[in-house]
């Protein structure tokens, strides 16, 4: 066995073997969904400072426990999740500044200092956002299955489209495999994702849920995917991390759940006004 097929088995393995857990966490919802996201974003805070200060330093550490902290907030009041994430940022973010005022070197504080609190923002935003889907009293699973949804049916359906019918590139500079192919072949999978999931398992969704989300995540989950692509190529990391075999880490496999986690909360809130 080759090792391009000794990794795909892995990959393989490994999603099979994940992908069961990670549903029955979300689905009994409460502590066990809060701390499955939690560990998730913690997770992806600890890989953005790694691909770009190459190392945990005590600021990382408190980085990630705010970051794992965040989805627990929906368990209190997931209407006012936004509200109280926003004040936490603030605090993490002075808590940012003092740490390097007096820790240094000064001539990187400032920019050690944004990536801190960028890295916070990017890898818990999006999780502590589905946590509050998750809790929302009238099918939050639906709604967390809805931005999972229009993401991997995306990915899928961009991976075939581009293999079989792709030619023009996307963003070679940042992901030489893209194209524009795949791009429109994703978000007709996310449209299509969304109507399947509608017509079998959630009829709460409208076909306007359908096409308007449909189209928004197949916009919004590959550049979201494309920003990591940007962040591990200006940092000349190939993966950003090693948690799941086959897959790299939590941030590879999530970055575009990432952006639109928030775009489905957003719309129940303030589309649907499912949130007071």
């Amino acid at each position: 066995m080759n090792d391009k097929n000794r990794n795909l088995v892995i990959r393989v393995v490994s999603a099979v073997t994940l992908l069961p857990l990670v549903i029955l966490m979300l689905f009994l919802g409460g502590f066990w969904s809060a701390a499955l996201l939690g560990l998730a974003s913690a997770a992806c805070v600890g890989e953005y400072y790694l691909i770009v200060q190459k190392r945990l330093t005590v600021a990382s550490w408190v980085g990630m426990a705010f970051a794992a902290v965040l989805p627990f907030l929906p368990l209190r009041d997931a209407a006012r999740t936004g509200e109280t994430a926003f004040w936490l940022t603030i605090v993490f973010a002075f808590f940012a500044w003092i740490y390097h005022l007096f820790k240094g070197p000064l001539a990187e504080a400032p920019t050690r200092t944004a990536h801190l609190v960028n890295g916070f923002l990017y890898g818990a935003v999006g999780l502590t956002a589905m946590s509050a889907l998750r809790l929302l009293p009238d099918d939050g699973m639906a709604w967390v299955i809805c931005a999972l949804v229009i993401t991997w049916a995306n990915d899928t359906a961009a991976y075939f489209f581009g293999r079989f019918m792709g030619k023009h590139k996307l963003y070679p500079e940042v992901s030489p495999n893209k194209t524009w192919e795949g791009f429109f072949g994703g978000m007709l999978g996310s449209v299509g994702g969304m109507f399947i999931a509608r017509q079998f398992f959630f009829p709460v969704f409208t076909v306007w849920d359908c096409v308007l989300l449909g189209i928004a995540g197949g916009i919004l989950g590959p550049v979201g995917d494309l920003c990591e692509s940007m962040l591990k190529r200006a940092y000349g990391v190939k993966d950003s991390g090693f948690l799941i075999p086959g897959h790299g880490g939590v941030l590879d496999r999530i970055d575009a759940l990432l952006f639109n986690a928030p775009l489905v909360f957003v719309y129940v809130q303030f589309v649907r006004g499912l949130l007071p």
